[in-house]
């Protein structure tokens, strides 16, 4: 793995790092050794900085690469589906016939949560965000299934993942219908994943529903674009907690946390509510103004990327499958669908955008799909975070079955040096 060695030479003194080779991507410099010799490096917001090794998932920004376990997400997101994906993610390959059903079966094992649960949700105000029932839910999942926490035993990790892969429909519906007084309704274990989460979602004991096979098959496909991300920022926090040997629902539920920030995972449901701010299409002109003048606070969402520097790959299939959507629903004559196809149309023909590689990202066309699907805005981060959850078991689970160690980010301080107590009545004014 060590491919050549660097040397930084400082205050005189010269100090051999080790450089490390992937199998994709740019090489490391491993600076672990520099704590030896009284240097950290500084990197704020770890943006040159690995803090992990790892076999799963990997993007290149500047070609517009993501590859689950070196299968591009093209590929697995039009012939595919989620489960697939999900024993992909937690196994490194994909199963046969017999490994498949047998994951299946092991999934649907695990689909209900305990009856206990339901009375834990009446502790939240119907007018709560799902993120913030679901971070409270699915945290307390190890109060109710504390018998397999032992995180260095094996067994006890893969059932912790087969409970974290099937619950979470199941809680995301719940809260879902606990927001609008509906009674929870139960998985039907005889569909397959998106459709159970979209009967749950829908039906009422008065009305099952059976969901549409082409918004099943986008939801599947929406599931299947967010399961992983590499190392992003709720990536890193379910490492990072995880790295103190918290149980595997706990560090989930962090990830929770991290994903519900507006710059992380709320990007979709921002996209949304800058359509519904735009209001109507002759509005357009003004706000791809404002978009353009650098002194505007205002910003297009859903539009461009931090990681990718061409085009989402993720879009591609995305945008695809959000016209088969449109199509089906019927909502082409809708005035939010109208604007958002405005807005993709300039995005991808304006030589301001163009030139930027502003274009129309993965949220852009999830959040549309969703919308269209009937999901409300404020479910868009709550079937993110069900999307990810696979995503963070894989990556939780390769860190602790491998050596690792407490994540400890140093500092650069600027604050006051050392100081004597003064007491109260002897201090200036």
């Amino acid at each position: 793995m060590v491919n050549n060695k660097a040397t930084l030479k400082v205050a005189g003194k010269q100090i051999d790092l080790n450089i490390l080779k992937g199998t994709l991507g740019p090489d490391v410099i491993d600076v672990s050794s520099l704590v030896k010799n009284d240097y950290f490096t500084y990197d704020p917001g770890f943006l040159s900085t690995a803090a992990c090794e790892s076999k799963i998932t990997f993007i290149d920004g500047d070609k517009g690469i993501l590859l689950y376990r070196g299968y591009p997400i093209d590929q697995l997101a039009m012939k595919s589906n989620f489960v697939e994906v999900c024993y992909l993610l937690l196994n490194g390959e994909l199963p046969n016939q017999i490994q498949y059903d047998e994951f299946c079966k092991a999934i649907n094992r695990h689909t209900m949560v305990h009856e206990q649960m339901r009375n834990f949700f009446n502790g939240f105000r119907r007018d709560a965000h799902p993120m913030a029932v679901m971070v409270g839910v699915v945290g307390a999942l190890s109060a109710f299934y504390h018998d397999t926490l032992d995180i260095k035993n094996p067994e006890h990790r893969v059932v912790s993942a087969f409970r974290l892969i099937a619950k979470m429909p199941t809680i995301a519906a719940m809260c879902h219908k606990y927001s609008v007084g509906q009674p929870f309704m139960p998985p039907q274990n005889h569909m397959s994943y998106a459709e159970n989460f979209l009967h749950m979602m829908f039906s009422t004991p008065c009305e099952e529903t059976k969901p549409n096979p082409i918004l099943v098959r986008a939801l599947d496909q929406i599931l299947t674009l967010h399961a992983d991300h590499e190392q992003n920022a709720s990536t890193s926090t379910v490492r990072l907690a995880g790295s103190t040997g918290a149980n595997p629902f706990a560090c989930i539920s962090a990830g929770i946390a991290a994903l519900w920030g507006p710059a992380h995972g709320g990007a979709n449901e921002a996209a949304l509510n800058m359509l519904h701010e735009i209001g109507d299409s002759s509005r357009i002109p003004k706000y791809i103004a404002r978009a353009k003048d650098p002194n505007d606070p205002f910003r297009l969402m859903g539009f461009g990327h931090r990681v990718y520097k061409n085009y989402d790959p993720r879009a591609k299939v995305m945008r695809k499958t959000c016209y088969e959507v449109l199509e089906a629903v019927g909502a082409h004559d809708n005035p939010l669908f109208k604007i958002a196809m405005e807005l993709e149309k300039i995005a991808l023909e304006d030589s301001y955008f163009v030139e930027r590689k502003l274009y129309p990202n993965v949220d852009f066309y999830s959040g549309i799909t969703l919308s269209a699907i009937g999901i409300p805005i404020n479910m868009f981060t709550v079937i993110f975070a069900l999307a990810r959850t696979i995503g963070w078991i894989a990556h939780w689970n390769e860190m602790i079955s491998s050596p690792y160690r407490l994540s400890r980010p140093r500092q650069l301080y600027t604050g006051s040096v050392e100081r004597d107590y003064v007491s109260i009545n002897q201090r200036s004014e």
